[in-house]
């Protein structure tokens, strides 16, 4: 189902304030479910901030992914951006539709972010462009942040860009250093594809209603080169199964995955890697090597 695009306007539309919105969202009798991570983005300059950090500019193709009523969307249509939105809840994009209607170039399309728990939905998929540049910026619901990111970093045409605004605990895995406590599967899948730093933090009381967690926004920069899909995905799939044990060493896992002890230290010792080591204290660029000697036959990396 696709909501009704915006009109066109002779001059740019005054942004409404959160007042508008809650009002909104009364008049249809909407009560947020925590167990969807509804917690609407009341504050305006968080809003302004999570713009700035992506840096996008008139023209840019730009997904949200859960916009919610549409108040980051509307400071995203505001400066000129191409906005594709997606949101599994019919009451909210009704809401955020109308807000939006001033904009020509953004809609709100209805339908789920994920397919299960380990894809994509097709609604979703059919707002990423084939090839060519986009970016993802969001307040993403909480449930869905971690799948979202890692399945759209693994997309065969990753977003440019992303700027995100997540749980502060997600923050940390995504911004990971290897080998650190919070470095796990997730931070592997995202960093394949992204470059990310850690943003401004944002407390509870810039949401309605207030979320019992801290949150922070978090930037990524596509990488280039970026290696093909195909090896991303073996590079994320090796260490999300080694890293369900992670304070054992190293060797003794491996040779559990591939067969035997004496197999597994040869392949070690190929990439670089100490045998007595935990697995928890690999890097990122130690999963690479490790994938690459496990499975030699990978492709050179995608031009910029």
């Amino acid at each position: 189902m696709v909501a009704r695009r915006g009109r066109a306007v002779s001059e740019r539309p005054s942004r409404p304030p959160w007042s508008e919105f809650k009002s909104a969202l009364d008049a249809a009798g909407f009560r947020p479910s925590r167990q969807l991570g509804q917690n609407f983005l009341l504050d305006e300059n968080v809003a302004r901030a999570i713009v700035v950090d992506a840096g996008v500019a008139p023209g840019d193709q730009v997904l949200e992914v859960g916009p919610g009523l549409g108040f980051l969307s509307v400071h995203l249509a505001h400066i000129g951006v191409k906005l594709n939105c997606i949101e599994v809840d019919s009451r909210l994009a009704s809401i955020a539709t109308e807000f939006l209607r001033p904009y020509p170039d953004a809609q709100v399309i209805l339908g789920d972010a994920l397919e299960g728990k380990h894809a994509l939905g097709p609604e979703l998929l059919a707002l990423i462009p084939a090839a060519g540049d986009w970016h993802l910026v969001a307040n993403l619901p909480y449930s869905i942040s971690g799948p979202v990111l890692a399945l759209i970093a693994n997309h065969p045409n990753p977003p440019r860009s992303l700027s995100v605004l997540v749980q502060k605990e997600v923050a940390e895995r995504l911004c990971a250093s290897g080998g650190s406590a919070q470095f796990g599967p997730l931070s592997v899948a995202v960093q394949l594809a992204f470059q990310m730093r850690a943003g401004r933090g944002v407390s509870p009381g810039a949401f309605s209603p207030r979320p019992k967690v801290e949150s922070r926004l978090v930037h990524g920069e596509l990488r280039s080169p970026l290696l093909p899909q195909q090896a991303r995905v073996e590079i994320r799939d090796l260490a999300a199964t080694l890293l369900q044990r992670r304070r054992q060493v190293l060797r003794r896992v491996l040779a559990d995955h591939v067969g035997d002890r004496e197999t597994a230290c040869t392949h070690l010792k190929q990439a670089g890697l100490d045998p007595g080591m935990r697995v928890g204290a690999v890097t990122l660029e130690g999963w690479e090597t490790l994938a690459r000697e496990l499975n030699p036959v990978q492709e050179a990396p995608e031009p910029p």
